[in-house]
């Protein structure tokens, strides 16, 4: 995974696609785009298609940078189709973009690893909606879509099981729930760079996420030295066990009363938003770079795996 030796100057902006994350993903391209005209690249928006290939050839990008988000933009389908082109592109390669997108083999490296995971199994919907497979509290969420898409959290004192929407996929994962705060790492190259506690008056969930106000983030995080470090440590082995490249942000949940025994990790983004309430871009702000300085170590970072 080399990184590409010249400077790239015409750049290719991914965003939208067909996801459930297309508005996000627009967000984030836009921004990133109108970023790296500030640094002085010739930015091209390109809103994903099924002409990806064509539109691509026929404006020849020296790199893309991909703001996709969910299911073809970051599951290593459209780094196939560039590595296919020959076209350097940022974040991680075809490999470490389907694993990290795949929660439950993810979570198999992490614990093959070492790193500590919740325990959590495959179900089909209707079995989940049909009663509980595992005793509460636990959440259910499809097992290859990202930015807290489709999360149903139960209750130990739920009525019932929970029941899911009909566009859930067929076979969903149910992993019992991490109590705790909130926190986020994210990686740049081999550099971990700051914790963030992520503060909601409830779930974390895509409003939160996305949407001015819905969360609070306390950067650095004001928590023990010792968690702090076990943070970075855990995001920068978990960046290193999926094999990515460039930017990725890793996720956990950390129950004071535990110490160091209650931090868990939940899952590593390959895809970090990059929206004006993105965690990522926020962490680099804190370490003193830019926006517009992310976006182009981003494009400069850009490679093929082959």
């Amino acid at each position: 995974m080399g990184q590409s030796s010249r400077t790239p100057q015409r750049v290719a902006v991914l965003m939208g696609g067909p996801s459930a994350e297309r508005e996000v993903s627009l967000s984030s391209g836009s921004a990133c785009a109108e970023a790296l005209r500030t640094q002085g690249y010739d930015v091209i928006e390109v809103d994903a298609g099924r002409d990806l290939a064509a539109v691509l050839e026929q404006s020849a990008p020296d790199a893309v940078l991909n703001c996709l988000h969910g299911r073809w933009g970051e599951d290593g389908c459209v780094q196939g189709l560039l590595e296919w082109l020959s076209i350097p592109y940022s974040h991680s390669g075809v490999l470490s973009s389907a694993l990290a997108m795949d929660k439950e083999r993810s979570k198999a490296a992490f614990a093959a690893a070492g790193l500590p995971v919740m325990q959590s199994v495959i179900a089909a919907a209707d079995d989940v909606r049909a009663g509980h497979v595992m005793d509460p509290p636990y959440v259910v969420k499809p097992n290859n879509e990202g930015s807290s898409v489709g999360i149903y959290l139960v209750h130990e004192d739920s009525n019932g099981p929970p029941q899911l929407s009909p566009d859930m996929p067929d076979q969903v994962m149910v992993e019992a729930f991490a109590p705790g705060r909130e926190l986020t790492t994210t990686v740049l190259g081999n550099r971990a760079l700051t914790v963030t506690d992520i503060l909601t008056d409830g779930w974390y969930d895509y409003d939160a996420k996305y949407k001015p106000g819905g969360s609070r983030h306390v950067v650095p995080a004001e928590v023990p030295q010792d968690i702090f470090d076990l943070c970075l440590d855990y995001a920068l082995r978990a960046h290193a066990v999926l094999g990515c490249r460039g930017v990725s942000r890793t996720d956990f949940r950390w129950d004071e009363a535990r110490g160091a025994a209650g931090l868990i990790l939940l899952e590593t983004n390959t895809q970090p938003g990059m929206t004006s309430t993105s965690l990522t871009p926020e962490q680099a702000a804190a370490c003193g770079m830019s926006f517009p300085e992310l976006c182009a170590w981003m494009v400069e970072d850009a490679s093929c795996d082959r």
